[in-house]
């Protein structure tokens, strides 16, 4: 009887040893696989992180700029608002990077948590439409935590006797 049934055990083990050694490689895959999917988890946070640091410059920037603009036209009617010349037809000065720079001021010192403060472009403008009507185009700039995020924004207003109008818009590129 023993030894039948050392035969069974042999039997056995012959019938798995053909499995030997595959543990090990079976680990090493589960593991690897585990190790690729942590990777790509840690990766996709990352690219996560930076599209909301980038979302909240953006949102830094759009903010300096709006306030810019908003601070341009209340000090619109003020003398001490730098005004560039009226042109005929839409202007176009706010479009040249070195005529802006030459003729913007900043309404405000600083603004927190951008590189620059926010600045602001008045260029007045003579509707053909009708003459007798003020009418200024404001273009505001505001910079994120870094130069290169910028927000550009503008507001066309035109005074008509007792009568103002306000169009914004938004930049969708910046100037060369």
């Amino acid at each position: 009887m023993t030894g039948g049934f050392t035969g069974h055990i042999s039997r056995r083990s012959c019938h798995f040893a053909h499995l030997r050694g595959a543990a090990l490689p079976l680990v090493l895959l589960i593991s690897s696989m585990m190790l690729t999917t942590s990777a790509i988890w840690f990766e996709t946070s990352l690219v996560a992180a930076r599209n909301t640091t980038n979302i909240y410059d953006y949102l830094q920037a759009f903010h300096a700029a709006d306030s810019a603009l908003t601070l341009c036209g209340q000090t619109l009617t003020t003398s001490s608002t730098p005004v560039v010349p009226a042109v005929v037809g839409e202007p176009v000065a706010w479009k040249r990077q070195a005529t802006f720079e030459a003729n913007a001021f900043t309404p405000v010192a600083q603004w927190s948590g951008s590189s620059r403060p926010p600045q602001c472009l008045v260029e007045a403008w003579q509707l053909g439409s009708r003459p007798e009507a003020q009418a200024f185009l404001l273009t505001a700039r505001g910079f994120g935590a870094t130069p290169d995020t910028q927000a550009w924004l503008q507001l066309e207003i035109v005074i008509d006797g007792e009568r103002t109008e306000r169009h914004w818009r938004r930049v969708a590129a910046r100037p060369y």
